[in-house]
């Protein structure tokens, strides 16, 4: 190891890098090296396909070597797109897997910088604190009341202490994938990847296929259902095809034509795609979706649960008063009063020198300040022990030495109600203590009590209530609303969401801070007192008219989640602390905070907010929306399409008329229709009405009788569009080849008007937001139709004959009437809807 590697500030970008380049990435598993092989095969092995082959070789049988070629080519056309689609939907996911990854707090060049746990290199010094995932291993440098869980590693449920004493004891390394329960450290990695310990015993983390989500299910119920049914009808309709009229490979050819009409081969390409998608553009406004199925439910989302440092506020704490009996300062410029000195100074002598907590650094930041060049700051002191914040005492104290002292100097800070029980204060004065925290924190401050000890001899006692504490007096602490936080408080509760805070803080505090975040402060918050002494009975009762919950402690999180999950709400809860692992899990959509949030926190939730932003949270909601809202839209199109389709594939046996619709057909429709549905409804933005909407009913199918109906009703239209232009077109003397393909012209447009009648569902035709991609499908569609129309040898493979130019004339007409149908039938579903 080079002297460089082992100084504070840790190592040189351009070290890191070498060093990147000759160990490779910190990682267990290395991506599949097969992975386009494999997509090759599935999509050859699809439904679909295997249909097209076997339309090819029948048109090989009868001799049409010209249609059999040409269907191939479609065949490879189609496939090619399909291929495109899944690997830009995987490309997505793997972007998002390597995003979601875990991060390393390290030292880069003499600052702090959060890091992808894959970049780690030897040497790097890493700060880790309690929550956190030890990304590999690592060589104690320096511990304050560090535990780590080594379960997965020994099997031993008891965390482990570690002691920065022995640098090559076995006290002295952190593994690896092992969990630190309690404390911080610094630590030096030794070891990434495969030669790590978890590496050496072959703990190479697999991934885990997750499992599908409601609406995956219901799309694979409806596909294998209409499938079956298709193949059935397929047969129905060759067996007749055949009796009628004698040919059994024309008849073999009309099933396999319908069987492909009826197939929605479409549905699951296109809900991967819309998924993996939606989960990849959340990346892109800072919200990663570590659960597919979290993108489905956020539409559902009825009530948001969130805490109130970092989430509703800025998380960048700064000391604005302070308080002794007798004296008093304030934020405003003056200089600290003498009598404040102390209790200032010890403040600082119970926060961490290196500070993660934003209290902390705040603390720390007003100490340098405002008792600079005094007797007060003490950077030569030796840390003897400490007694960690713990939920039964919600303080913590640290022991100090100074170099020419014997006795041990104990700072204490903490709730103020936790340090004045550490001061055995007597009630007068812990009444006059209370008003005065009751007034800071009804002016939205944070506070905290400070309190001083001194100990001669040892052992050190076993708990810090056996020191005996003098009360110093009030840290008053202000953490701002986030300026974004009232507006976005707003437009939920105007998308039908309740926002509800829940937080640690005093409840005056908690209550200043909701009125300043625009939540109702209008009925009293519950404590976590309060929720002990409550009944599940009681608590249901008070759920539905409170905004705050204060004083909580994060376990009682999951009892308030499951309540109201109880009450039928869909509950997304914010929580960044391993305490609050369950309730993220219990949870519909748990959130984790991305940069101040546990690695515990972020494996447990569905969601992470790489900024920590209540907005993006808010941004997570309107996507969830427009993802359900855009399925529904693309499902509307499929059964519009496929409707006449099917019809057309059965009409000429019920009137005796040519076959309208042969295997090429088809294949040139699914290159409209695959596209339209993969790319311009996945990327239709999100129309304003959405947010303004209640959220659905978690129960709500995506396959429901209102999507069904419009689909149905948009496509009996066309069908009976072409039905009647057939048979008018051949009673007016128009020869089959030609109105065959004035059928089909107007069926493409008509295609596209149907593409443009649902890009918007909110009644208004020529609404809609600008979408490139439909721009794209339209003139390739209209150019490919051109060219099939106008090459003699494609029109001939297609069995058609060009038709004049009246007829194209009535053609686009005919599309152009279409789509004011197609629009009127949205905008009698809205009215509908509202009625």
């Amino acid at each position: 190891m080079s002297q460089h590697s082992t100084l504070p500030e840790g190592l040189s970008a351009a070290l890191a890098r070498q060093r990147l380049a000759e160990d490779g990435p910190n990682e267990l598993v290395a991506p599949g090296r097969y992975e386009r092989l494999a997509l090759a095969r599935e999509i050859a092995a699809e439904p679909m396909v295997l249909l097209l082959l076997a339309c090819g070789a029948l048109y090989l049988v009868l001799g049409d070597r010209g249609e059999a070629l040409m269907l191939l080519g479609f065949v490879a056309v189609v496939a090619a797109i399909t291929f495109f689609q899944r690997r830009r939907t995987e490309r997505s996911l793997t972007a998002l897997r390597e995003l979601s990854s875990p991060r390393a707090l390290v030292l880069r060049e003499g600052g702090q910088c959060r890091i992808p746990a894959r970049e780690l290199v030897r040497g790097d010094i890493v700060l880790v604190g309690e929550g956190d995932r030890v990304p590999a291993d690592m060589a104690l440098l320096e511990a304050s009341s560090l535990a780590v869980d080594e379960s997965m590693l020994t099997g031993e449920s008891v965390p482990v202490d570690k002691d920065a004493g022995g640098a090559d004891g076995e006290a002295a390394l952190l593994y690896s994938g092992t969990l630190v329960t309690r404390g911080s450290g610094r630590a030096r990695v030794t070891a990434t990847g495969p030669r790590s310990a978890l590496g050496r015993i072959g703990g190479a983390l697999a991934g885990v296929a997750a499992a599908p989500t409601p609406i995956q299910q219901q799309t694979q119920r409806v596909v294998k259902q209409v499938a079956a049914l298709g193949l059935l009808l397929a047969a129905v309709v060759a067996a007749v095809y055949s009796v009628q009229r004698g040919d059994w490979l024309a008849g073999l050819l009309a099933g396999l034509t319908l069987a492909m009409a009826i197939l929605p081969e479409e549905f699951p390409v296109v809900l991967t795609l819309f998924l993996g998608l939606g989960a990849w553009r959340l990346a892109r406004e800072q919200v990663l979706a570590r659960s597919i199925a979290a993108v489905e439910r956020l539409g559902a989302t009825t009530v948001l649960c969130v805490d109130k440092t970092g989430t509703l506020t800025a998380n960048r704490m700064a000391v604005r008063r302070l308080w002794s009996d007798g004296a008093l300062w304030q934020a405003d410029g003056a200089p600290l009063q003498e009598e404040l000195h102390a209790l200032l100074e010890y403040a600082v002598l119970a926060s961490h020198r290196r500070a993660f907590d934003p209290m902390e650094t705040a603390i720390g930041t007003a100490g340098a300040a405002l008792l600079a060049n005094t007797e007060h700051l003490h950077a030569d002191w030796r840390l003897v022990d400490d007694y960690p914040l713990s939920p039964q005492m919600l303080a913590m104290s640290r022991v100090w030495q100074s170099p020419d002292g014997n006795d041990f100097v104990i700072a204490a800070k903490g709730a103020p109600e936790a340090v004045m029980d550490l001061c055995h204060l007597p009630p007068a004065a812990v009444e006059a203590i209370g008003a005065q925290v009751a007034l800071m924190a009804g002016l939205g401050l944070r506070v905290l009590g400070v309190a001083r000890a001194r100990f001669r001899g040892a052992p050190l006692p076993g708990n810090q209530h056996d020191f005996d504490f003098s009360f110093l007096g009030l840290v008053g602490l202000q953490d701002p609303v986030r300026p974004e936080v009232p507006a976005a408080i707003a437009e939920c509760q105007a998308a039908g969401i309740r926002v509800v805070m829940i937080t640690g803080d005093h409840p005056a505090t908690a209550q200043a801070i909701a009125a300043q975040a625009g939540l109702a402060t209008d009925r009293e918050p519950i404590t976590g007192a309060q929720l002990d002494a409550m009944d599940d009975g009681q608590l249901r009762r008070r759920l539905p008219g409170t905004a705050v919950f204060c004083r909580v402690r994060p376990e009682q999180k999951l009892r308030l989640v499951q309540a109201f999950r109880a009450d039928g709400e869909v509950v997304a809860l914010v929580g960044d602390g391993i305490n609050d692992a369950p309730a993220l899990r219990a949870a519909d959509i748990g959130v984790a905070m991305g940069a101040r949030g546990t690695d515990v926190a972020r494996e447990a939730a569905a969601l992470v907010l790489v900024d920590d932003d209540f907005a993006s949270l808010l941004t997570a909601v309107r996507y969830g929306r427009r993802v359900f809202a855009n399925l529904r839209k693309a499902i509307v199109f499929i059964v519009a399409v496929h409707t006449p389709i099917v019809g057309l594939s059965v009409l000429p046996l019920v009137f005796g008329w040519p076959l309208l619709l042969m295997p090429v057909h088809i294949l040139f429709l699914q290159l409209i229709i695959d596209p339209a549905c993969a790319l311009v409804f996945e990327a239709e933005p999100v129309e304003g009405s959405v947010m303004r909407a209640r959220p659905r009913d978690p129960a709500a199918r995506l396959f429901d009788g209102e999507v069904l109906l419009r689909g149905l009703a948009q496509g009996a239209v066309l069908l009976a569009t072409l039905a009647a232009l057939f048979a008018l077109a051949r009673r007016g003397g128009t020869a089959d080849d030609a109105a065959r393909a004035l059928c089909f012209v107007v069926l493409v447009l008509s295609n596209l008007a149907l593409i443009a009648a649902n890009r918007s569902w909110d009644g208004r035709l020529l609404s809609a937001a600008p979408n490139p991609y439909f721009g794209w499908i339209a003139g390739a569609t209209v150019a490919a139709l051109a060219a099939v129309l106008g090459i003699p040898v494609v029109r001939q493979l297609f069995g058609f004959a060009a038709p004049g130019a009246p007829l194209l004339l009535l053609a686009v007409a005919l599309a152009a009437v279409n789509m004011l149908c197609f629009a009127g039938i949205s905008r009698a579903a809205v009215r509908a809807k509202r009625l």
